[in-house]
């Protein structure tokens, strides 16, 4: 019994801290909460910041690329998922980099910030919803008179998205396919993807409704225009199918 009230007592110590703490920062008077463009003077903390970027980024690919992930993805949202671990782990870094060093008066602006994404913005993929987030940070540095980071993040936000999406995912499907060319079809397809020097990661044939489905990663240089003109080249017309192509 002694033990519950004294359980009880603490969480109400607690509670009425945080509660007092919620006031405090909500009659705060209004001003900046960084140093301006003097930030850039700052060294220590940018590098500290880039290094806890950095760290994110590695520790998110450890988790996104685990090899029971690679081995059991098979759709294009789960083979780019891991670009969407990785992209979350630095938004998490560079939110905790800003509550830590500028207070909880910004947690609870990036608590509203992220509602108002999640539930008022509709994009194609989870990706682009991290890329909305990450540039929303980065005008909310801005905001917060915190140039340095907003600078520090745009950089490393880049350098991500660069190496993120050096090879683009497509997936494309080969419609209107005769029964008996899927398997000629297919072997004609992959041949021409293969001497395109790209990388597939799933192919499903589906002769039920005539159709082949690839999803491959390209090798930097080969474009969706080349792709179809070297296909139209390449395989014979009686192999031949109808492309829908998706892109992540």
């Amino acid at each position: 019994m002694k033990i519950r009230w004294l359980a009880l007592s603490l969480v109400f110590v607690a509670s009425a801290a945080w509660s007092q703490q919620i006031t405090d920062i909500l009659m705060q008077e209004p001003g900046s909460l960084g140093e301006g463009w003097h930030g850039f003077t700052d060294l220590g903390f940018l590098l500290n910041a880039f290094l806890t970027l950095a760290l994110a980024a590695i520790l998110g690919a450890i988790i996104a690329y685990h090899p029971k992930h690679l081995q059991t993805a098979d759709t294009l949202e789960e083979i780019e998922a891991p670009k969407v671990f990785i992209t979350y782990a630095v938004i998490g870094a560079l939110i905790g980099i800003m509550v830590v060093k500028y207070g909880m008066v910004v947690g609870f602006v990036l608590f509203g910030i992220g509602g108002l994404i999640r539930f008022r913005t509709v994009l194609r993929s989870a990706s682009l919803t991290g890329h909305v987030i990450f540039v929303t940070l980065i005008g909310l540095s801005c905001g917060l008179d915190l140039p340095h980071v907003a600078v520090l993040a745009t950089v490393f936000g880049f350098i991500l998205i660069f190496i993120l999406n050096a090879r683009i995912t497509y997936r494309i499907n080969i419609r209107a396919l005769t029964a008996e060319s899927i398997v000629a079809s297919a072997a004609a397809y992959r041949s021409v993807l293969e001497q395109q020097r790209c990388i597939i990661m799933s192919e499903k044939k589906n002769p039920e409704k005539s159709r082949i489905t690839f999803i491959f990663r390209s090798n930097g240089n080969a474009t969706l225009q080349a792709l179809e003109k070297q296909f139209d080249t390449d395989i014979d017309s009686s192999l031949q199918g109808a492309l829908d192509w998706e892109i992540d």
